[in-house]
């Protein structure tokens, strides 16, 4: 490899650490390179089209990796970014490569970050809009009926999407206690799934809060549609400007979004949310290891957003008297949800397409690095997804009870003949407990 150009031979150096699989890369040239074990699985075919591509990831790293792709410099044989992203992380490949940090790399990371760093409440708008303003009718393509954005809850290898979010949902609520005619704060709402499968399965009333004026939008009209509008309302705000008091708080898939600056804002802002001694739960993404969203995921898909550690979402709680009850880690939920996504994706790309200009190839390689690459972190990276039931004030009268709220569900679901209607719906005088 001594004659070959110095971007093509730094990653082939990295390649040269895989050894749990195996690798076939062809070159531009159509030369052939093979690193890891041939008995060893999975086998991968890496084509490597344009030239450019060593040197952009060699200048750019992660960021010029995605970027190349986006721009179809290089291929899977199969599509199959999953497995060759795990490859990566299991060979510690992404971990030796992150090592380098070059000056055009920190330059661009460091001009993004000035751009989108959500301690202001204009920078917080920008960054959801950017993400969550693409489109109902495009989230609408991949996402269950539901239009759950978060991580499900797989009890069966057969539970489809909508199964899945359900269960998440009883689950919160199980955990959350909730009882008719409570009220629920929900900080991150989305389209407005989790209260309106609170106000049909328990009588709850609720407000969602979210920073998209698309997701409000839609929110209320399926609100309407479920006849909830007298119990749940959807408010375009900051998680900084809501005021009031609840019986309970939940915050599903959105703290990822608040920064490591804002971490103790957001705690004092749950804990002044809640009632005295209310109880709240915090479902997160978490990362065990030093390497967070990365930049090309910061630049493309998530700007501003901040991967937390368990500790520093524990130690801020503790600091704004916040006491912790349970701490779930949903892992491998996330990865089979995100499998279940990107295979929608996939299935409806056309129509993906058709929808508008904005979604051409270069936008659909985008997503389906993103959808794969993220689920190759849950399924083979240090990346996690908590809940963290907690209680305000530090005394609380153990009246949840949590031995029972898993396997309780679980029952249920073996149970049932088939996957829906898992749970039964809360009577509250009115015609709103059909199933979402």
């Amino acid at each position: 490899m001594e004659n070959l150009p110095s971007g093509e031979r730094y990653l082939y150096q990295l390649f040269s650490l895989i050894e749990d699989g195996y690798l076939t890369v062809t070159n531009p040239n159509g030369r052939v390179f093979n690193f890891g074990r041939p008995d060893s699985k999975p086998h991968l075919h890496l084509t490597i089209r344009d030239q450019r591509t060593y040197d952009r990831i060699l200048t750019f790293a992660s960021l010029g990796f995605g970027e190349a792709y986006m721009d179809g410099w290089w291929d899977e044989a199969d599509d199959n970014l999953v497995e060759l992203i795990g490859l990566f992380y299991r060979n510690r490949v992404y971990s030796k490569a992150s090592q380098k940090l070059t000056a055009p790399l920190a330059l661009k990371i460091i001009t993004q970050r000035l751009k989108t760093v959500p301690l202001l409440i204009q920078n917080s708008r920008k960054n959801v809009q950017y993400h969550y303003d693409l489109g109902n009718d495009f989230y609408q393509l991949f996402l269950d009926p539901t239009l759950t954005y978060s991580c499900g809850y797989q009890l069966r290898s057969t539970d489809d999407l909508e199964t899945m979010q359900h269960q998440k949902y009883e689950v919160i609520c199980r955990k959350l206690a909730l009882k008719p005619g409570e009220s629920l704060i929900d900080i991150g709402c989305g389209w407005g799934g989790m209260l309106i499968y609170a106000a049909q399965h328990y009588g709850v009333s609720g407000v969602g809060v979210t920073l998209s004026p698309a997701q409000a939008e839609l929110a209320q009209e399926r609100i309407a549609k479920h006849g909830l509008t007298d119990r749940i309302k959807i408010e375009v705000l900051d998680y900084r400007e809501v005021s009031g008091q609840y019986d309970k708080f939940v915050s599903i898939g959105m703290f990822e979004h608040v920064g490591k600056g804002n971490f103790a804002t957001f705690m004092e802002k749950a804990r002044d949310l809640l009632k005295p001694h209310g109880t709240g739960l915090l479902h997160t993404i978490v990362t065990e290891s030093s390497e967070n969203i990365g930049p090309w995921m910061d630049k493309y898909i998530f700007p501003g957003g901040y991967i937390p550690q368990l500790h520093e979402i524990s130690r801020e709680m503790r600091i704004a008297k916040l006491s912790i009850a349970h701490c779930e880690n949903l892992k491998p939920h996330y990865a089979e949800t995100l499998k279940r996504w990107c295979e929608n994706f996939i299935a409806n790309r056309e129509a993906i397409a058709a929808l508008s200009p904005r979604y051409n190839q270069r936008f659909q390689r985008m997503w389906r690095l993103y959808l794969q690459s993220s689920e190759a972190s849950f399924r083979y990276g240090s990346v996690h997804v908590y809940q963290v039931l907690f209680f305000r004030d530090k005394q609380w009268t153990l009246e949840i009870p949590l031995p029972g709220f898993l396997s309780a569900v679980d029952q249920e679901t073996r149970e049932s003949p088939s996957p829906r209607p898992l749970f039964p719906s809360v009577s509250v005088g009115s015609s709103h407990g059909t199933q979402n």
